[in-house]
């Protein structure tokens, strides 16, 4: 298994664990919609990490591509979840657009894997 897939599945995990925490927190918390929104996005694109690793791995993708949009769904889910979670609690975010700017990298991801799958895989 590549380096950057063991990498990959490590922050994955912790964007699991981060998404249950906050998911728990906003079950008992008054008015804390933005931690229930935070952990969404952390919880569904821990899976998309995951999966593109594996798809990766296997050679299903084009590796190389896969894993940029992996880093990308990283990288953005936690820029939107953090931004979300300091608002929460500190009444500000990261910087100006943090959460904008996570989902447009939310989305530019998604579109990286897809040309990931229909990049031709080297041979």
């Amino acid at each position: 298994m590549s380096r950057a897939c063991r990498i990959l599945i490590v922050l994955a995990a912790i964007m699991g664990a981060d998404g249950v925490v906050l998911a728990a927190v906003s079950a008992h918390q008054a008015d804390a919609s933005r931690l229930a929104s935070a952990s969404s996005m952390l919880l569904f694109h821990a899976t998309a990490v995951l999966a593109a690793a594996a798809l990766a791995e296997r050679g299903i993708i084009h590796a190389r591509i896969g894993i940029v949009a992996a880093f990308g769904f990283v990288i953005a889910a936690s820029l939107f979840a953090g931004d979300l979670t300091l608002r929460q609690y500190a009444g500000h975010g990261l910087f100006p657009m943090a959460a904008p700017t996570g989902g447009t990298l939310l989305i530019a991801s998604w579109l990286v894997l897809a040309v990931s799958a229909a990049w031709p895989r080297p041979q």
